[in-house]
């Protein structure tokens, strides 16, 4: 049997990716998986399927800024408030350990968002602020996910920030749009893939963390993205012709 053990320890890691612990020693042992263990395994490729969705949500949204070679439409404020939000729950979600089933999209929307604020930057001419931007953001993301800089107690306090900063974020957004009457370069894409994927987060947190807090971030979050893809269709029409008057000008 001890020439197995190895064996079986490294099928138990792989299976711990979608069972806990306890359905992957039922399951080696016996080949035997409870109703329970089930919905455990759905909610487990619920959550990865959510971080698969997650690693390309934003780039409809990087293709369409680069192909404008424009920003416009993009509350800068809104997207950086964003990009702090999604960062503190990215480190709050690492250094609590939790299953990377439940977090892991986090890691691709940040540098996505962050490569949008940066994006914004440049082609509004603001170069410098572009790179220096790049750097502090970098170092930002160094410090919080070490547990040597910076102690857990402030990490819980930014994830307290964080439903504040989306849910505001959003709604900066929101008034932008509302203001121009168009939804300029923002996609449609990307803002609906967002909502959808903000509601699911909501089931494979309670289910997978049970963390009370990192739950009422996603529902808040759900309902802040709810307003952001009715716009993109409330305002649909005018944002088409917003757009084909921006190229009539740019052929002239």
């Amino acid at each position: 049997m001890s020439d197995y053990s190895p064996l079986l320890l490294e099928a138990q890691r792989g299976c711990s990716l979608l069972f806990e612990n306890t359905c992957c020693r039922r399951l080696i042992r016996s080949l035997d998986i409870s109703d329970d263990c089930m919905k455990i395994f759905l909610v487990k490729l619920l959550g990865y399927g959510i971080i698969l969705a997650g690693s390309i949500v934003k780039l409809p949204q990087v293709l369409k800024i680069y192909k404008a070679q424009s920003g416009v439409g993009l509350s800068s404020r809104g997207v950086f408030l964003e990009l702090l939000a999604v960062t503190f729950n990215l480190s709050y979600s690492f250094r609590n350990k939790f299953p990377f089933s439940t977090w892991g999209e986090c890691i691709f929307i940040a540098l996505e968002t962050a490569l949008i604020f940066f994006m914004v930057l440049w082609y509004d001419g603001k170069r410098s602020a572009g790179l220096t931007f790049l750097l502090m953001y970098s170092g930002l993301l160094f410090t919080l996910t070490h547990q040597s800089i910076v102690p857990m107690n402030i990490i819980w306090y930014l994830q307290s920030t964080v439903v504040y900063l989306a849910v505001w974020g959003k709604l900066l957004q929101a008034y932008e749009n509302y203001k121009a009457q168009h939804t300029g370069q923002l996609s449609a894409i990307s803002a609906w893939a967002i909502f959808g994927g903000s509601c699911a987060r909501v089931l494979t947190t309670i289910k997978e963390t049970g963390d009370f807090l990192a739950t009422v971030t996603f529902i808040f979050s759900s309902l802040a993205n709810a307003v952001i893809a009715t716009q993109v269709l409330w305002y649909w029409k005018s944002t088409q012709r917003y757009i084909e008057k921006v190229e009539k000008k740019k052929k002239q």
